[in-house]
């Protein structure tokens, strides 16, 4: 499929790909991670699942990310969840399954909190709800976070690309979108794959958000060699067989 574009309410170019369910079949939603676009290895793959399967298809690029307009530094998480709504009522119809990768599981839990009539189950990969304040801030050294709250950013490190900057208002905006503290009411099944090795997401992280989401239709599978990314061929066909096993349980 192309990449098409869309504008959100709030006037942001959001970079999409779509292709509709067949008759009584789900629309699973892709949502990238931290920095990530959906010219990525498991996005891609996963469409191509959905395309042979009959299920429909949705993946985008927040604002600042990939093809969509706007800087990366500009980017908040209340900004890059409405950019995640927008998509899903602008360009999905029926019963979705949205699959969420590191920041966009945080993105997918929010999305199935406000939309609970649309979102039907989650597969969720490394998520990290929370994670500018529970493993982002807690990471920073002193002098980072002096100059975070004094400079207005700091420079972080990356294994993926250039050094990410953020932002006091990234760190600032995601403390009002906090879910871990508190049961997450989701009644829909959910699947979680989650790296042992993962040292961006801990596993833990994973274990806390199993004990706050209120489904009892939820399991978490723990890769013991896996990384952050999940990204070996086995790592996606573990996420295909995943979704096919979603498929069949809300069939």
């Amino acid at each position: 499929m192309t990449t098409s574009y869309f504008t959100s309410p709030e006037g942001r170019r959001l970079a999409f790909r779509h292709n509709p369910a067949s008759t009584g079949k789900l629309t699973f939603v892709w949502m990238c991670g931290f920095k990530s676009d959906i010219s990525g290895t498991k996005v891609l793959r996963l469409e191509d699942w959905a395309n042979r399967t009959g299920h429909g298809f949705l993946a985008f690029d927040y604002s600042g990310h990939g093809e969509s307009d706007g800087a990366f530094e500009d980017g908040t998480v209340s900004q890059w969840r409405a950019d995640a709504l927008a998509a899903i009522d602008s360009q999905t119809d029926g019963p979705l399954v949205i699959v969420g990768s590191s920041m966009g599981g945080w993105m997918a839990l929010l999305a199935a909190l406000a939309r609970p009539d649309r979102v039907k189950g989650l597969v969720l990969i490394a998520p990290a709800p929370d994670f500018t304040e529970k493993l982002m801030w807690p990471e920073f050294s002193a002098e980072a976070q002096a100059e975070i709250m004094e400079q207005g950013f700091t420079l972080r490190p990356s294994d993926y690309d250039e050094p990410y900057t953020i932002t006091r208002a990234l760190i600032e905006d995601g403390r009002q979108w906090q879910i871990l503290d508190k049961p997450i009411g989701f009644d829909g099944p959910v699947r979680i794959l989650q790296g042992m090795q993962d040292s961006d997401v801990p596993w833990t992280h994973a274990a806390r958000l199993v004990d706050a989401l209120t489904t009892s239709n939820l399991a978490i599978t723990l890769i013991k060699d896996g990384d952050h990314r999940l990204s070996r061929e086995q790592d996606i066909a573990r996420l295909l067989a995943t979704c096919d096993e979603m498929a069949a349980t809300l069939a």
